[in-house]
């Protein structure tokens, strides 16, 4: 298979007539489906993937730094006037660092910097902007006029087009990191094996394996140059163990047996002091085999940072687990409306919280909180008498999850409630119930009876009720009222929702829960058949402490 890229010289123009052409290193591939034109400096290990354009033609040059992957769609272009300083004191219309992911249908439009280490989710567009190195902007987000600082974070849907805005982002967190760093690995992975389909010596080495394997004892993984060979393990997992030991990282394998896997306690298997890559897959499928039966993952150890840069479950009790050959990060997954669930041992999902809540517990470890759980039976829960659950000591939301669910089993029957606590004022910041006697709560918005709802919430207040509000709702409502926070509402459509594009339905001017209430029943009459979110801000902070959706198609 031939893969050439389309590069070309710039178009002669009024403002540029040098017939500049891209400078590409040898070491990146570049689709034959891509178009690079222009002034355009590719530094090595670069992957270029089908669809792409990066433009130089208007403004000029364009600089990607080396191990930065572009994928799908993306579009580079620039306009005539105005330029960024680069990292080399130059002047450019587009800069983009190194080790950075530009992902699917992004656009990215000059005059515009991003730094190193930075990831920009699926069409997020990023103009006359700089973007600070190991920034993580999500999905569908809207970057203008602004510079974002170094270390932020970015939701999806967001719209950051001023500076005040910019700096209230929060810090990404160590999960976002290690989210970020999967995506350059993997993509280098792609990249190799791109430049090896090209080759018609290494594509050849390969098919004689296959053809050697199928006629003895099978294959489950090949390595691309033959130098290892494993059984168990899949090629995309053998890949991810050579980049992390090309990178100079530890590689540590722990594992757990069904029981404790709920609960997060994973014991380590034997330390692998391997020099190659055939030592480190031995290694593993060793570990493999002395906990057959097992959950057992994979991670790599930044010996300087001290901290994990990945982990990846390679076998479960049913068996092996091949790893994905599409990207899947392994701190995070998306939920269908885009929403960034963080995620620990597992996928960060849960089968018995609903999705507002891990969207709850993403916001309270992103915005500093700490979380704690409470119980009360039903006997006391009309006097408020709840008791602390077990302390929660976790930094990732899939570890907090765990704990809630752990927590949830060992009080089945009773009520049990999620709390979000401000560390520095020392007051909580949200209550929210996650379990009735009769099971967990469903999501809001889930639909539930008038009666149900207003019973249910008679027994902690008997001075306001809704008929359209869920309990949860009417609760969490009367928490912001009580902890001092502004309180305002969003709605949207069914179309924009997958964008999340919300429009503000205004602040609420409420003294009371009865008039705050009234208010947001008067939103969701007059935006019936779209959804409608209540929003909690803390006026001091100027930032959001809730997201909740009160109302679904």
């Amino acid at each position: 298979m031939a893969v050439r890229s389309i590069a070309e010289a710039a178009p002669p123009t009024p403002w540029s007539r040098n017939l500049a052409e891209p400078t590409i290193d040898p070491s990146a591939f570049l689709h034959s489906f891509s178009n690079i034109i222009g002034d355009v400096r590719i530094g090595a290990n670069v992957i270029v993937a089908p669809g792409t354009s990066i433009r130089a033609d208007e403004g000029t040059p364009f600089y990607i730094g080396e191990n930065t992957n572009i994928q799908d769609g993306v579009v580079i272009h620039g306009l005539e006037k105005g330029r960024v300083i680069g990292d080399d004191q130059q002047e450019y219309s587009v800069w983009v660092g190194e080790n950075s992911c530009l992902t699917h249908m992004a656009l990215i439009h000059g005059p515009c910097y991003v730094g190193d280490g930075c990831f920009i989710g699926f069409r997020s567009t990023v103009f006359n902007a700089r973007v600070g190195a190991g920034c993580i902007v999500m999905m569908h987000a809207l970057i203008q006029d602004v510079e974002i600082p170094p270390g932020k974070y970015v939701p999806s849907g967001a719209v950051i087009t001023n500076q005040q805005q910019a700096d209230r982002l929060p810090d990404v967190q160590a999960e976002d990191k290690e989210f970020a760093h999967h995506v350059v690995g993997i993509n280098q992975a792609l990249r190799a094996g791109y430049l090896c389909a090209a080759d018609s010596k290494c594509i050849r080495t390969i098919r004689d394996e296959l053809t050697k394997s199928y006629t003895s004892k099978g294959v489950n993984g090949f390595e691309r140059s033959s130098e290892v060979y494993s059984s168990s393990l899949g090629a995309e997992t053998v890949e991810q163990v050579r980049y992390l030991l090309e990178q100079g990282y530890k590689i540590g394998t722990e594992h757990v047996d069904q029981r404790r896997f709920r609960t997060g306690s994973w014991t380590s298997c034997k330390p692998i002091e391997a020099r190659s890559l055939g030592e480190a897959i031995a290694a593993l499928e060793g570990c493999l085999a002395d906990h057959s039966g097992e959950y057992v993952r994979l991670f790599g150890i930044d010996p300087k940072g001290r901290r994990r840069v990945l982990e990846t479950i390679i076998q479960r009790p049913d068996g092996v687990v091949q790893a994905p050959t599409s990207f899947k990060a392994p701190a995070a997954s998306y939920s269908s409306n885009g929403s960034y669930n963080g995620n620990g041992s597992s996928n960060g999902s849960s089968s018995r919280l609903s999705s507002e809540t891990v969207d709850q517990i993403r916001q309270l470890l992103a915005g500093g909180y700490r979380i704690g759980t409470e119980h009360v039976d039903e006997r006391r829960f009309r006097t408020g008498s709840w008791q602390s659950c077990k302390p929660i000591e976790a930094t990732s939301a899939g570890e907090v999850v765990a704990a809630l669910e752990d927590c949830m089993d060992n009080h089945q029957g009773e009520y049990v409630r999620l709390i979000g606590i401000d560390p520095k004022a020392k007051r909580r910041v949200l209550e929210s119930i996650i379990q009735r006697p009769n099971g967990p709560v469903a999501a809001s918005g889930s639909n539930k009876s008038a009666s149900t709802t207003a019973t249910s919430f008679a027994s902690t207040t008997a001075t306001a009720t809704s008929t359209k509000l869920s309990s949860e709702a009417v609760e969490q409502l009367q928490q912001l009222l009580a902890g001092g926070f502004k309180i305002s509402a969003e709605h949207v459509d069914q179309r924009r929702f997958r964008t999340g594009s919300w429009a503000s339905c205004g602040q609420i001017q409420a003294s009371s829960l009865q008039q705050a209430i009234a208010a947001l029943e008067g939103y969701l009459a007059e935006y019936q058949g779209e959804y409608v979110r209540l929003i909690g801000i803390d006026p001091k902070a100027k930032r959001r402490v809730l997201e909740l959706i009160i109302q679904r198609p």
